[in-house]
């Protein structure tokens, strides 16, 4: 019986310093997932180190963007390939050492279970390593807004570490995704709660990164602030709307 086949999307910019041991790891962890490196276009060569280490791996694939262009559209671009190839799960990972291969190994248990399984850091059982009181408080509050918003009972719907069935991502027209940084998250947790598909939080061990820069900015937290408002407004109304007609 054939296994099915998991593909690990892995975006690259300016981790020159990293790729190898989150390579490493994952190999260790499980050797037997296809990973696709999409680098856009990083001026460190973090490039040429994925070539480099695709050239001795018959697992690893690398997808070369000719420049910085978002998370959302890295990760949507590597979703595409994953389904070319025959994925049965997609896999979101970071390459900086953040997500742990050990999770990655336990969430794929789960994966059957659920059409989108989220690496959570804030359900029982989850924590963070290395992180300051600010940066841990931003990350809290703009779950807790999202989830106020949107009404969704995810705890970390911000999480970048995850494992989507691909069936589910073939499901969907993701045509109109135009979330470029970490709302990207968001955007795809809210279609998935909003087409009525089951999502399961496991609880991960999230370390900060101990090499490179974090590609966190205030650009980012206001992109992420302002979608998921009008996401919210619009949900209301649409609601509102609806059941204004219902009682006619």
């Amino acid at each position: 019986m054939t296994r099915p086949l998991t593909v690990v999307v892995m975006p690259t910019y300016n981790e020159a310093d990293t790729l190898a041991g989150t390579w490493r790891d994952l190999r260790e962890q499980l050797p037997e997932v296809l990973l696709l490196v999409v680098d856009d276009g990083s001026p460190d060569g973090t490039g040429a180190i994925a070539e480099a280490l695709a050239a001795g791996d018959a697992q690893m694939s690398v997808m070369h963007r000719p420049a910085k262009a978002g998370l959302g559209a890295a990760y949507l671009a590597g979703f595409r390939w994953a389904l070319d190839h025959g994925a049965s799960y997609v896999v979101e990972m970071d390459a900086d050492g953040s997500h742990r291969a050990v999770d990655l190994a336990a969430m794929l248990r789960d994966a059957a279970d659920a059409d989108l399984t989220i690496g959570s850091r804030w359900v029982r059982g989850g924590r963070v390593e290395n992180w300051s009181w600010p940066r841990m408080l931003l990350s809290r509050a703009g779950n807790t807004y999202v989830r106020a918003m949107l009404g969704m009972p995810v705890r970390d719907a911000t999480a970048g570490f995850r494992v989507f069935k691909a069936s589910v991502l073939a499901s969907m027209d993701l045509s109109d995704v135009h979330s470029a940084g970490y709302c990207f998250q968001v955007d795809m947790t809210r279609r998935v709660f909003q087409a009525g598909l089951s999502i399961r939080e496991h609880p991960i061990t999230f370390v900060e990164r101990r090499a490179g820069q974090s590609k966190m900015s205030n650009a980012i937290v206001r992109e992420a602030l302002w979608r998921v408002t009008v996401w919210g407004v619009v949900d209301r109304l649409r609601r509102f709307t609806s059941g204004r007609r219902s009682e006619r």
